[in-house]
C-alpha cells in the first residue's frame, strides 16, 4: 500500500523484539521501495538501507558524496512501504555532535527503525584503509552519546559500527565496542570480521550485546549461512548490496541482448510479468479502495 500499516514505533518495537528473540534477524539491502516490498513478501525480518547502495542509486561512488537529506529521504521512501523495520547506514553521522543530533531526529521523523554510525573520519572514503581514517574511541563515543541523547523515541535502535579490525585487531574491536556500549549504543556492527572463529571471540567477549554480521559479497568476511550465524549467536545479518548487484547484472544482460539480437524476445521468460508486478504492488487493493474508500485495510 501507499504506506505501512504499522507505526514507526511498532516497527522499532518489533526490531528490538527480534534482536532479543534468539533468532537470527535477516535484513537484505533494498535499493528501492519496490525491492523492499519484495523483501517483505519473501518473509525476511527487516530492511537494510546501505550507504553504498544509496550512493550507487544516485549514480555516485561511495565516497561520502550523498547528503543527509538525500540519505534520509530515500530511507523514508523505502521504510514507508513496508511493515518491516528498516536499519539505515548514516556513515559517521554527517558531522560533529550537533550534526549527529539532527541526523537522529530526522530519521525518527521519517519513520526509520534504527541506524548505524561508524567510527571513521567523515566523510566516508570507501576503499581507503581503515587504519588511516579511524577516529579515536573517545570521539566515536561522543558521537554515540549525541545520538543516544537525541532520541525522542527510546525504542529507536542505535547501532555502533567499528572498522578497527584491520588496524587494531579483535582486541581493539572489543575495547571500542565496550566504550560505544557505555556511551549508549544498543548493538555492535564489527566490520571485516573474518570467519567463525572471530565471531566466536566477539560473542564470548560481548555476551549480552546484540551483534550484527555483514554478509556482503567481495568483502573481507567469509559468507556464512544463516544456520552458521544462528549457531554463533549472531543476532542480525545484513546482505547490503546483494539485490542491487543481482538487478544490475540482469539489467546489463537484458541491454546487451537487445543490442546484439535487436529484441528482448529471447529473455522475456526471465522477467517479472505485468501480472507479477501488479501483485507485488497490490494493484487490486488500490482498485478496491478507489471503488470504496472504506476498503483500506488495517
Amino acid at each position: 500500500m501507499l504506506h505501512a500499516n504499522l507505526s514507526a514505533n511498532d516497527k522499532r518495537l518489533a526490531f528490538r523484539a527480534g534482536l532479543a528473540s534468539g533468532k537470527l534477524q535477516r535484513f537484505p539491502g533494498a535499493f528501492s521501495p519496490l525491492s523492499a516490498l519484495l523483501i517483505e513478501e519473501q518473509g525476511f525480518d527487516g530492511i537494510y538501507i546501505s550507504g553504498t547502495v544509496l550512493s550507487a542509486d544516485l549514480g555516485l561512488p561511495d565516497l561520502g558524496l550523498a547528503t543527509l537529506s538525500e540519505v534520509a529521504q530515500r530511507g523514508h521512501q523505502i521504510a514507508r512501504v513496508t511493515d518491516l523495520p528498516s536499519l539505515i547506514d548514516v556513515e559517521s553521522g554527517f558531522g560533529e555532535a550537533i550534526n549527529v543530533v539532527r541526523t537522529i531526529r530526522m530519521l525518527e521523523d521519517l519513520g526509520l527503525a534504527g541506524c548505524h554510525i561508524k567510527d571513521r573520519v567523515g566523510p566516508n572514503r570507501s576503499g581507503v584503509p581503515a587504519a588511516t581514517v579511524l577516529v579515536g574511541a573517545a570521539e566515536m563515543a561522543r558521537r554515540i552519546k549525541a545520538a543516544a541523547s537525541a532520541r525522542r523515541d527510546s525504542d529507536f535502535v542505535l547501532c555502533a559500527r567499528t572498522d578497527a579490525r584491520a588496524s587494531e585487531g579483535l582486541d581493539g574491536v572489543i575495547a571500542r565496542a565496550r566504550a560505544y556500549l557505555d556511551a549508549g549504543a544498543d548493538m555492535i556492527f564489527a566490520e571485516a570480521v573474518a570467519d567463525e572463529r572471530e565471531f566466536e571471540v566477539l560473542r564470548r567477549a560481548l555476551p549480552d550485546t546484540p551483534l550484527l554480521a555483514n554478509m556482503s559479497e567481495f568483502g573481507p568476511s567469509k559468507l556464512l549461512s544463516a544456520r552458521s550465524l544462528q549457531n554463533l549467536g549472531i543476532n542480525m545479518a545484513i546482505y547490503p548490496v546483494t539485490l542491487l548487484r543481482l538487478a544490475m547484472a540482469s539489467a546489463e544482460v537484458g541491454l546487451k541482448t537487445i543490442q546484439i539480437e535487436g529484441s528482448q524476445a529471447s529473455i522475456v521468460d526471465r522477467m517479472h510479468s505485468g501480472v507479477r508486478l501488479d501483485e507485488l504492488l497490490g494493484h487490486q487493493e488500490y482498485i478496491q479502495i478507489d471503488r470504496e474508500p472504506s476498503n483500506v485495510r488495517v
